[in-house]
């Protein structure tokens, strides 16, 4: 019990670590926010069920922050942090109800420091992170509908609230979704370990409802997210080599991205031997979250000759420490953990450090934008002509959505230049294809 409170502080501890450390070196290292939640706060600035690029969740977020916060920066390095803890917290929970031990469960959470995903990449507020949390919780209820006997109706609701929430935040959840699917029918028609259940059904139902909106704001915008994403996988020059050369890349970059974590692994197991047995309940969990994601990734590169770009992985190495652990546990002496904790310790250093470097020593960056200067320039020239507040903002989402965030009367972002809007309006004015104005 006495292991369970002080491991259960440590991690408070940690978690508060993370997120200060991880709020402040950008927040002090940066002149501007990044380009994706600056594109955030553009679409938040005129909320919508979807945008040009992306499903609304990641631009609602940002945009509750705006209205608490205003343009303070730190706010939405701030909010990153808040959505990688809850991720982690629950990555914590879940680790305890599959190993049984609070030292291991929290070396689990530990191990995800190594992933560059989880702290170098996390000052940008973005679709990658907006998933986070909305992942965890979704693996974790389903393990509760997995490993109970009694399937709980708040448990299938919870998975269909927060399986719709990371769907609307990023369309690659569909990659979970699918392999815990996979999962219950595996288990349900060909294994037959598990009985049909209609509370089932009460996932698939909240999961729809709650995407109709946005269903219908897709056919009315004639599909513009997903035609976005298909382009960005490379699809528009397709190749027969690309079949080939895209999944290697994909390969080899994951692998590349993995070496500090194996690293890290290396530091706790020092003789590899274990045996998988794959009529463990637990283990086969764990291999459909973690592994199948992964390996539906891959094959639609295969298929599709698509390119997969790195930071769309982001969520998926969540519960690789949990993974990890579960098949090595037994070789892990909690007792010896001094090169692990130095390890660890290194790379926790080791990162803020290297982000604070490049933030400093390389001035071609997006966080090197002056927008308030920009944004105050600006004001100036338009008060010389009009006495009243600007309304609105067109152009692209960096230069417009850094003016629609710096400007005090918080204009809305009306998309790229809007003659339909300008005609209508008797007062704006247009600088380098972007216009600001009044309705």
């Amino acid at each position: 019990m006495n292991d369970y409170k002080n491991i259960n502080n440590i991690f408070f501890i940690y978690g508060l670590s993370h997120l200060i450390i991880w709020t402040l070196v950008p927040s002090l290292t940066n002149n501007n926010l990044p380009l994706d939640t600056i594109e955030a706060l553009a679409w938040g600035s005129n909320l919508d069920w979807g945008f040009n690029k992306h499903p609304p969740m990641s631009a609602f977020f940002p945009e509750v922050f705006y209205n608490i916060f205003g343009s303070q920066d730190w706010a939405y390095y701030l909010l990153s942090q808040i959505f990688v803890l809850i991720a982690f917290f629950y990555v914590f929970k879940f680790s305890y109800e599959i190993l049984g031990n609070i030292k291991l469960s929290f070396i689990s959470v530990l191990l995800l420091e190594s992933v560059y995903f989880y702290n170098f990449t996390t000052p940008e507020f973005n679709v990658n992170v907006c998933q986070l949390p909305f992942w965890s919780l979704v693996v974790y209820y389903s393990w509760n509908i997995y490993s109970n006997k009694e399937i709980k109706f708040i448990d299938c609701l919870l998975v269909g609230l927060f399986a719709a929430l990371g769907f609307l935040s990023k369309y690659l959840f569909i990659y979970l979704l699918i392999s815990i699917d996979l999962l219950f029918i595996y288990l349900i028609f060909i294994k037959k370990t598990k009985k049909f259940d209609f509370k089932y059904l009460i996932s698939l139902e909240v999961f729809i409802v709650l995407l109709v909106p946005h269903l219908i704001w897709l056919n009315n915008n004639d599909y513009i997210t997903i035609l976005y994403g298909l382009k960005r996988t490379g699809l528009e020059s397709f190749g027969i080599i690309d079949h080939i050369k895209y999944p290697i890349t994909f390969l080899l970059k994951q692998i590349g991205i993995l070496i500090p974590f194996f690293f890290l692994i290396y530091l706790l197991v020092k003789k590899v031997k274990f045996k998988i047995n794959f009529k463990d309940k637990k283990l086969i969990f764990l291999m459909f979250i973690n592994v199948l994601p992964i390996v539906l990734m891959f094959l639609t590169s295969v298929i599709l000759g698509s390119k997969i770009r790195t930071m769309w992985m982001t969520p998926f190495y969540l519960f690789f420490g949990v993974l990890f652990i579960y098949i090595f546990q037994s070789q892990i002496n909690t007792k010896k953990l001094n090169s692990f904790l130095y390890g660890f310790l290194f790379l926790f250093f080791l990162s803020p450090i290297l982000y604070s470097y490049e933030s400093v020593s390389k001035t071609d960056k997006r966080t090197d934008y002056p927008g308030k200067e920009i944004a105050s320039k600006v004001q100036v020239v338009w008060s010389q002509d009009f006495d009243n507040e600007i309304e609105f903002v067109t152009g692209n989402e960096w230069n417009a959505g850094n003016l629609s965030y710096h400007l005090k009367s918080r204009p809305k972002w009306e998309g790229f230049t809007n003659n339909a809007i300008l005609n209508k309006s008797s007062q704006f004015i247009c600088v380098d294809n972007v216009c600001l104005g009044r309705y």
